[in-house]
């Protein structure tokens, strides 16, 4: 059977991303003064040497200066670690259990690896966000035409990834061999997604762990996709959103996402009376294990409202914020969160220094954290905002690859303390998302890394308001 071309009905540019940023064009000429720089100077970055790992606390970027490889799909040689890679090894390693928690999965040789445990024996469960649960390759005419212009990309790298042959067409055997969610369902592994508590409920089931034979954890702030790991056949220059993976030994802390898991899985059919997801499950308070020497913490989200802020994902990460004593290091996707906006001016005011990069879609939005801390009303970036802490010139934003983006949710504090998981700056994230907020307490070794990586960063970031926006609305 053929599948519908490439060139149907979803005529975009490579613009319609940055067409959603709350100042539109203005953000894409941002974008494009920033790009030949970027491009003449990328190429050239140094290898750098490989920073020494924790034994029981591994991490890994996809950008990561100490590494290199060749994607398996766009052939690409590139610097960088392969997340899928890590992932892939923890599953072949596996010897009776693998429990898979990601929002969005479309990576064929992650589905391929699960495959073949599941018929060696090995016990395979997978969660998934429902919006990203159907295979893109069951879409009909009427489906495709129905998609939103960002539903459309996404689409059109689907079809790019499974067209083996690339003759614009979709076989059976093609969907066979790269339609992930139909490798996992042809080898019968169990998929629930978060509409088996019987409602679609009001936010995201946005968790991105495995769990390996109750000993291993693997937590990511990427999505299983190309967009979120290798990079967009759309944009040849594309290397992947900014994303982070920690591998964890430990079965204290497995124990703390397998209760997690199990929470959401219930009893493993479509729709049943035991599952609990988002605000249906029953409060949880954060878990502390020792892993070696290291304290690491996790909590999930959502938090009741009934319970107090402080209390919340979002709370426990003011606390932390509040512990600093010399320097805040943010690299956020999205920073919405006024009240720990709030704990980083105060920070500031006592002497910590304080620098941060969000994700471009974001910082400019009139709910950004980041115009607050930059001291601009965000509903009139020409009008200063109403506070008594000064502006920070430390905050702006990454200069990345056209369809790339900054997807980390990382804070490093005093250069020893590491906050990383899935969980978004943001109140959605905090209330109504299904989250995964993990902390590193004191630990040089893994902060290491993550100070590399923001480093890295920030070193190209553009900070506070551009001249041009300025200039648009001003």
């Amino acid at each position: 059977m053929k599948f519908r071309r490439f060139n149907s009905a979803l005529g975009t540019s490579s613009s319609s991303l940055l067409s959603s940023l709350a100042l539109g064009s203005v953000g894409i000429a941002i974008f494009c003064g920033y790009w030949f720089w970027f491009r003449s100077s990328s190429a050239t970055q140094a290898k750098l040497p490989p920073l020494p790992q924790d034994e029981s606390i591994q991490v890994y970027f996809n950008h990561d200066r100490s590494a290199e490889f060749t994607e398996p799909y766009r052939s690409k040689n590139r610097l960088g670690t392969d997340l899928a890679a890590k992932l892939i090894a923890a599953i072949n390693a596996a010897q009776s259990q693998i429990d898979v928690a990601v929002q969005e999965f479309q990576l064929p040789n992650i589905a391929q690896a699960l495959a073949a445990k599941s018929q060696a024996g090995i016990k395979v469960r997978v969660i998934l966000e429902h919006n990203y649960s159907r295979s893109l390759s069951e879409l009909t005419v009427a489906d495709v035409d129905g998609l939103t212009t960002r539903e459309g990309k996404r689409y059109r790298e689907f079809q790019k990834l499974v067209d083996i042959d690339g003759d614009g067409t979709l076989t059976q055997s093609e969907i066979g061999q790269r339609d992930a969610l139909t490798i996992l369902r042809t080898a019968k592994i169990p998929i629930v997604d978060d509409t088996a508590d019987g409602s679609r409920g009001s936010g995201l089931m946005h968790h991105k762990f495995m769990v390996i034979d109750g000993r291993q954890v693997m937590v990511t702030s990427a999505n299983w996709t190309m967009s979120d790991i290798y990079g967009d056949f759309g944009n040849p220059d594309s290397e992947g959103n900014q994303n982070n993976l920690v591998q964890i030994e430990s079965s204290q802390l497995a124990a703390a996402f397998a209760t997690e898991f199990d929470l959401m899985w219930g009893d493993g059919n479509p729709v049943n009376q035991i599952s609990q997801f988002k605000a249906r499950k029953p409060a949880r308070p954060a878990v502390e294990v020792l892993v070696g020497k290291t304290r690491v913490w996790v909590q999930f989200s959502p938090t009741s409202k009934q319970l107090a802020w402080e209390d919340s994902s979002s709370g426990s990460i003011a606390k932390l914020l509040g512990s600093s004593s010399q320097r805040i290091d943010l690299a956020l996707f999205v920073f919405s969160e006024p009240g720990l906006a709030s704990v980083v001016q105060a920070q500031s005011q006592q002497g910590v220094k304080v620098r941060g990069i969000i994700d471009r879609e974001f910082a400019y939005r009139d709910y950004s954290s980041a115009l607050t801390l930059m001291g601009v009303d965000g509903r009139n970036i020409c009008q200063a905002a109403v506070s008594s802490s000064p502006p920070l010139d430390t905050i702006g934003v990454p200069t990345l690859p056209t369809g790339d983006l900054l997807h980390h949710k990382f804070a490093v504090i005093d250069r020893h303390t590491v906050i990383t998981g899935s969980h978004n700056w943001s109140n959605a994230a905090n209330y109504r998302n299904d989250e995964t907020l993990l902390i590193v307490h004191d630990n040089l070794t893994v902060a290491a890394h993550f100070d590399r990586e923001f480093d890295r960063l920030y070193e190209r970031a553009v900070m506070g308001i551009p001249a041009r926006l300025k200039q648009k609305h001003c």
